[in-house]
Parts: structure tokens; sequence; C-alpha cells
């Protein structure tokens, strides 16, 4: 399979294209070119206009989630879509496209907090961690990848593949430049600079060139612990930006499982947390989310079509 020119057309119906944002001729904005990250969200209940201004930092509001998923049919899938030509294809790639089809069933996990008031995104916007080669003395950076709730996972493999090709071919860029920019700036004079940012970022007003290169602002941010060795933690949120998840997940591990007819079978899981700030929508939604990406990696296979159906989030 060419997953370079597979189109969604060829394997499912057309899908409405009102989620997307368009230009005043009407054709679709790539999503990592929209100039805004998102719009009010004005008819929500009272109690969550007035959380924000209760629980007013992400720390305040932070919710943390632990769960174990078994890999062995994910395991067989990697394998599948290895030998269609997808060589780098991981478990990343399969938790990635996960949240993105979790997003299009639930588009409130796609809002975000901004001065106190909540926002839904135009587009989705994935955040990693990557390093040019795994060792100590390796500088990493972070990369962030920008999608429709539309994408399946060859959409994901291929844009995220191109991201980090980029990086390790060429290490830099936009991102690493502004870094290098701030770390010249003075101790006291960087914390005027860093008031000066969180004022306008309060606001909504800082340069969507920045919001873009910035890994505290986006839609979710994954880190593999597995490719460290290690369990996963309990990453926490930024008070500075607007991201409200935040997902780890460990090392793969096997284990002796107690089967309905007292057989024992030994199977392999992974262990992931989830970070959330409980303010973008309330709890009972919040676990709905999960219950949908957690079906959806435990059947992975749809991920290789669009959803039937993409939900817009509320007015």
């Amino acid at each position: 399979m060419n997953t370079d020119t597979l189109k969604k057309d060829d394997v499912i119906g057309q899908l409405s294209d009102d989620f997307k944002q368009k230009d005043r001729h009407g054709n679709i904005i790539a999503p990592d070119k929209i100039r805004k990250c998102g719009r009010r969200v004005r008819t929500i209940p009272g109690m969550s206009v007035v959380v924000p201004y209760i629980m007013r930092t992400r720390q305040d509001s932070s919710n943390l989630v632990k769960d174990t998923i078994r890999v062995d049919k994910i395991e067989e899938y990697i394998r599948e879509k290895r030998a269609e030509g997808l060589t780098n294809f991981t478990l990343m790639h399969v938790l990635i496209a996960a949240y993105i089809r979790a997003v299009a069933a639930r588009p409130a996990l796609n809002r975000y907090i901004q001065g106190q008031r909540v926002y839904t995104r135009h587009n989705i916007e994935i955040c990693l961690t990557i390093k040019k080669d795994m060792s100590l003395e390796s500088p990493d950076t972070v990369v962030k990848v920008f999608f429709y709730p539309d994408a399946t996972v060859y959409d994901v493999y291929n844009e995220l593949n191109r991201v980090i090709e980029e990086f390790r071919a060429d290490p830099g860029g936009d991102f690493e430049d502004t870094v290098k920019v701030l770390s010249f700036i003075p101790g006291l004079l960087f914390k005027g600079v860093m008031a000066c940012l969180r004022f306008l970022d309060y606001f909504g007003m800082l340069p969507r060139f920045l919001t873009k290169l910035s890994p505290f602002h986006g839609s979710f941010f994954i880190t593999s612990m597995g490719s460290l060795g290690i369990p996963s933690i309990y990453h926490h949120l930024y008070d500075f930006g607007n991201l409200p998840v935040f997902m780890s997940f460990g090392t793969k591990y096997r284990k002796n499982v107690l089967l309905d007819d007292g057989s024992v079978e030994k199977q392999s899981f992974v262990d992931y947390t989830v970070v959330t700030d409980e303010r973008i929508c309330d709890g009972y939604y919040f676990a709905s989310g999960m219950k949908v990406l957690r079906s959806i990696i435990k059947n992975p296979r749809q991920l290789d079509n669009p959803p039937e159906k993409v939900v817009k989030d509320i007015k």
C-alpha cells in the first residue's frame, strides 16, 4: 500500500468538512496554517463558567488517571503496518491516532482555558519530545504536529515521520532558534520578559507563530517512558500556555493472567497515565472520552479509515 497517496475517499464515503477551517474563498486551510488557536465556547453551563475562577491554575485543577492496556492485538497490528511498508510504525503512532479519533467523537477533549474562559481548538496540535539519537549527550527538542479530527493512522505516521526526519537531518529549527535567543537574555530581565509573555498569553495576544512553536500550547502532549525502559509517570501540566492533557506510557511487560476456565496465559501489557485539566469539561464527559480512547486502542484497525462522523463542539 502506498501510504503517501492514500485517499480517504477511496476508503469511506465523503465526510462533511464543516469542522475544518476555510478561507474566504471556501478552500480548506491546512491544520498547521490556522491563524487562531480556537474560539470561545459560550453555551457551557454556569458551573463551567465559574470553575476556572475558583481553580485558577492547571496545578489546582489537575486530575491524574492511570490505566493498563493489553497490547497483544496492538503488537499484531504494528507488525501488519510494518509489513505494509510503515517501517517505523510504533505504539506512539497508535496512541496519537487513537487520541485524535477520541476527539472526533468527544470534541470537548480539545478545549483549553485562556484568561479563565473556555475555548475550543480549531485543529488538533500534538506535542512530543524527541532526540536526534538515544544518548545522554544528544540534545532533545519538542516537535509539534497538526491534524484535523478525521486523520487516519496513515496521516499520523506520514506527518510525524516527516517532522522527525526533518529534525534529525537538520537539528534545530524555529523552536530551537527561539529558545536560543531567549537563553541569552539576562536572568532578571528574562523574568520581566516572561511576565510580559504571561500577560499576553492570558488575553490571547501571543503571536500565532509563537503558539505554534510552543510546547506549552497544544491539544495533547505525549511522552514515551518505554523508550527509556522505565514505567510511565504522572507528568504535570504547565501553568503557562493552554495545554490541557498530558499522556505518558511506559515499557511493555508480560505477566501471567488467570483465565475464566482456570488456565493461565502470559499476556503483554503497557501502563499509561493521563493528567488532565478538569476545567475544560465535566468528569462524566472526561470519563466518556477515556472509554472511547480505550475502546479505540483495543481495536486499532478502525484507525485505518477516517471516522464515519466528526462531532463538532458546541457554540
